[in-house]
């Protein structure tokens, strides 16, 4: 007996799921399965399922199946239901025998996709438009399989504050600040082609461009060209590397001199034509300038109350920051989060902020290894960090580390002689160490000690509030 499946065009993990619980449940072998979509559909038609119980797999059947199902090969659910018929017919470790044709195939497949999905939550690019229900950010971006569906969540966590929509070849998403819709596939012409905020963007991106370590083949694998028309800095790409040599050849021809530290302030000036009210529309001008160095998934903002009375800026976003949009959740994040509770500080009560809204990293292998930033990309995101406190409001703002010091007080200061209370520019403060440093330290009783210290600033932080509040 055939039996013929219909699912909806491109991805369809729910009609995939319950169609593999039919055909299970029915002892359908694969070779007498015939799928089918809405845009390939089967000339002899399907006939309706039924309802049939849950299969019980390895969950890692399932997580492989969810990428599966978006990639763009036509066999897709037969390869998977090929996968699932020999898995629940005794071969229960199959997945782990990596030189199976059939788990190799699947796995290269959910790799693509993985890295499909990957490429768009680093280079969507929002730009601010006007529509007939106010301001919204557009973003055009073309993914190689049907992952659009599968990438909502991500940008409905990262951007829940301000309506936007993302416009792709194979459908799109629409985001009005409390619901999502998934609307058809639309044209380039949807989108804008820029914005204020990006010409601040290309000019410091022009400016801080290194010709002497420019490396194009490098670029394109980590940013392919087919991206480049949606992302504004690669606008000014090509130019610059054809003018690397023979800049390269003028600063070794030049003499020796001290280096000229860059300043952003001609590209910032664009950005400051802004004035944010609320610390929505600042995350929406930060998210729709993007980053300045390429990787960085998404900007990172503060998080916390306004009015909140303590404001912890750190240094940047790390590795997990990154990947899930918020503040202080990697390994340092988790030890701050510990000595706040000893000095008796409620993280929901306090705004936790950083310096600079990217992650700047160091691909070695597999690992994104920390960079630290230089005092021209502190400085280009200063505007934005004064805009954000002076929205929040804090009466005490607490520098963690060396960078949050160069930000607030505009220049570089040592921790260890300057480590207490604190003045910025008028405003109350205190500099301690940034949680990760305590990580860092190689030796458990200075760690011990080093960590003991860090509960006391924040007592002595927390005793400081009082006082101001009186």
């Amino acid at each position: 007996m055939t039996h013929r499946i219909e699912l909806k065009a491109g991805a369809d993990p729910d009609g995939f799921r319950h169609a593999v619980r039919a055909l299970v449940a029915q002892d359908a072998m694969p070779e007498n399965v015939v799928w089918a979509t809405q845009d390939t559909p089967d000339l002899f038609g399907a006939a309706p399922l039924g309802e049939a119980p849950p299969v019980a797999l390895p969950r890692a059947v399932g997580e492989l199946a969810e990428l599966v199902v978006c990639h763009r090969e036509p066999e897709r659910y037969a390869l998977l239901y090929t996968l699932i018929w020999r898995i629940i017919h005794g071969e229960r470790a199959l997945l782990e025998v990596q030189s199976d044709p059939l788990v190799h195939r699947l796995a290269m497949m959910a790799k693509a996709v993985g890295r499909d999905l990957h490429k768009m939550h680093a280079f969507v690019r929002f730009r601010r438009a006007e529509t007939d229900d106010g301001e919204r950010f557009i973003a055009w971006f073309e993914p190689d399989h049907f992952i659009v569906e599968a990438t909502a969540g991500f940008f409905v966590d990262r951007f829940p504050g301000m309506k936007w929509s993302i416009l792709t070849p194979v459908g799109s998403l629409h985001w009005n600040g409390e619901e999502l819709a998934v609307g058809p596939p639309a044209e380039r012409s949807g989108a804008p082609d820029s914005d204020g905020v990006e010409r601040g963007w290309l000019g410091y991106y022009e400016s801080a461009f290194n010709p002497a370590r420019a490396n194009p083949t490098a670029m394109r694998a980590e940013m392919p060209r087919k991206y480049w028309h949606n992302m504004p800095e690669t606008q000014a790409i090509p130019a610059l590397l054809q003018t690397a040599p023979s800049r390269v050849r003028d600063m070794l021809e030049q003499e020796a001199a001290m280096p000229i530290k860059r300043n952003p302030d001609k590209a910032v000036a664009a950005m400051s034509d802004q004035d944010p009210k609320t610390l929505a529309e600042l995350n929406r001008s930060i998210a729709a300038a993007g980053p300045l160095v390429p990787g960085a998934t998404q900007a990172v903002f503060g998080e916390g109350p306004v009015g909140a009375s303590i404001a912890f800026v750190g240094e940047q976003p790390g590795d997990q920051e990154d990947l899930q949009g918020r503040p202080f959740v990697g390994p340092a994040g988790q030890l701050f989060d510990r000595a706040l509770q000893e000095a008796g500080i409620d993280r929901s009560r306090v705004y936790v902020t950083n310096a600079v809204k990217h992650f700047k990293f160091e691909l070695r292998g597999k690992k994104r290894i920390h960079q630290k930033p230089t005092a021209g990309e502190v400085k280009h995101y200063r505007w934005w960090l004064d805009k954000e406190l002076a929205l929040v409001h804090p009466r005490l703002i607490v520098a963690l580390g060396a960078t949050a010091v160069q930000a607030l007080a505009g220049k570089a200061l040592p921790i260890t002689r300057s480590r207490g209370p604190a003045g910025f520019e008028g405003r109350p403060g205190f500099i301690t160490v940034h949680p990760s440093y305590l990580l860092r330290l190689p030796d458990e009783a200075a760690k011990r000690q080093a960590y003991a210290d860090f509960v006391s600033d924040l007592r002595q932080i927390e005793a400081m509030v009082g006082k101001l509040a009186a």
